[in-house]
């Protein structure tokens, strides 16, 4: 039988069970979506009076001018006049199952269900927020990986979601439990938690296993968990290398949560993605990060502590805690400036979950506060952080083939970035969700 032939009857077969074969024009040209204005993250300039087509699929089939293109009755017109569209927003350090206002000891009210439970909303209020994707790094249960099954199939609505599982450290670190006696811990270790490379090595393969898309490992201690301090290296350079070809051999990123010195230095050598935090970066870090030839990107959550300082106490949050916020939070925002300046590629991250997550977007004025354009806040968290992930067929700009994730203000966002505190309208997958 030729090839046309068989085609034919292939086609035939179709239209018998009931498929019908659109043309591509009609497959692709379901929605318009058209405003004012377009801030292209790509080129950093505007677009006036931009028309964007989306196909069936969600995704863009091309950008023309809507003062010159027509389309017919049976595209589906969302009408921006008076607006600014932009990229939906990427958060690259979320953690959509901790309530910001539950802190300390009164997680322990709580049933183990709960965190999931209030994953989803967090998840609504950061989609509401204009962040149509983030990337959520260590979770306990999984819950984030749960609750991206639960969007992607209809049971919830909210952003993508790029899942860790559970974060990887070492015993007693900043990603193991450290606020209970032995007595109530029992003798096996914390989902995560590994003391050798191999144990390492296999962590990674067991996140992956269940649905990990990225890989958080603690290279320091932290802020907010118990017998740490943020400038303590807690895994080796040797280890991180090891996570971190691991990881890359399965096609996944790491991010390291990193606020000391040494430990930031460790996973830039060691081949790590993301650095979060990166409080106290010195000097050689930022140097090492600068020039590094595997591109490294600084993920600096340098407004949190805004709340956390006026909230965490009545919150539950410990005092040891707050101390240790207080001492890192204008070094941190201090070295964010460094970094932008000395040329590091940045990403926006918030932290959410430390702060409530319907108020991330109050981070890019502090952001151009410390050393950004309003142009360069945006593009680290929409182009930047796409290019970060690894995925800039999919998400990051407003581009022909990448999802219709777009946002809208009412005023101009290179001129005040502050319109991004409250978004007019959220489009996910060229579907009005605000």
């Amino acid at each position: 039988m030729s090839f046309s032939e068989n085609l034919l009857k292939n086609l035939r077969v179709l239209a018998f069970s009931g498929v019908f074969i659109l043309s591509s024009t009609a497959q692709a040209q379901t929605t318009v979506i058209t405003a004012d204005k377009m801030v292209d993250v790509l080129t950093g300039k505007t677009v006036d009076f931009p028309a964007v087509f989306v196909g069936a699929d969600g995704r863009i089939t091309s950008i023309a001018d809507a003062r010159t293109v027509k389309w017919g009755s049976d595209v589906t017109h969302i009408n921006m006049t008076g607006k600014t569209i932009l990229p939906g927003l990427i958060d690259m350090h979320v953690h959509l199952d901790s309530p910001a206002d539950i802190g300390g000891y009164r997680g322990l009210e709580f049933t183990d269900s709960f965190w999931g439970m209030s994953a989803v909303g967090a998840a609504q209020a950061m989609l509401k927020a204009g962040f149509t994707t983030v990337r959520n790094v260590g979770a306990e249960n999984r819950n984030d990986i749960g609750l991206k099954q639960a969007i992607e199939n209809g049971y919830a609505i909210g952003p993508r979601i790029v899942p860790a599982g559970y974060s990887i450290g070492a015993t007693g670190g900043h990603c193991d439990s450290t606020f209970l006696p032995p007595s109530l811990e029992g003798t096996s270790k914390e989902e995560g938690i590994a003391d050798s490379e191999d144990e390492l090595r296999y962590e990674v393969r067991r996140q992956r296993k269940y649905g990990a898309e990225v890989i958080k490992v603690c290279a320091t201690g932290g802020v907010f968990s118990r017998n740490t301090e943020p400038g303590q290296q807690q895994l080796s350079e040797r280890e991180l290398r090891v996570i971190a070809e691991e990881a890359h051999q399965w096609g996944l990123r790491v991010a390291a949560h990193a606020h000391g010195g040494d430990g930031i230095k460790a996973a830039i050598k060691a081949g790590i993605d993301t650095i979060e935090h990166a409080s106290l970066v010195d000097d050689e870090g930022i140097k090492l990060a600068a020039a590094r030839a595997r591109p490294v990107w600084f993920s600096m959550d340098i407004f949190n502590t805004d709340y956390t300082q006026s909230e965490g106490a009545k919150n539950g949050v410990l005092e040891d805690n707050l101390r240790k916020d207080r001492e890192v939070a204008q070094i941190q925002r201090d070295n964010f400036r460094k970094a932008h300046k000395a040329g590091v590629k940045m990403v926006f991250a918030s932290d959410a979950g430390v702060m409530p997550h319907g108020l991330v977007g109050g981070q890019f004025k502090v952001m151009v506060e410390y050393g950004m354009t309003p142009i360069e806040a945006i593009q680290a968290a929409t182009r930047n952080a796409a290019q970060a992930l690894g995925r800039e067929k999919d998400v990051g700009a407003i581009a022909v083939g990448r999802f219709a994730d777009i946002i809208a203000v009412d005023g101009d966002p290179l001129a005040n970035v502050r319109e991004l505190e409250s978004v007019d309208a959220v489009v996910k997958g060229g579907k009005i969700v605000r």
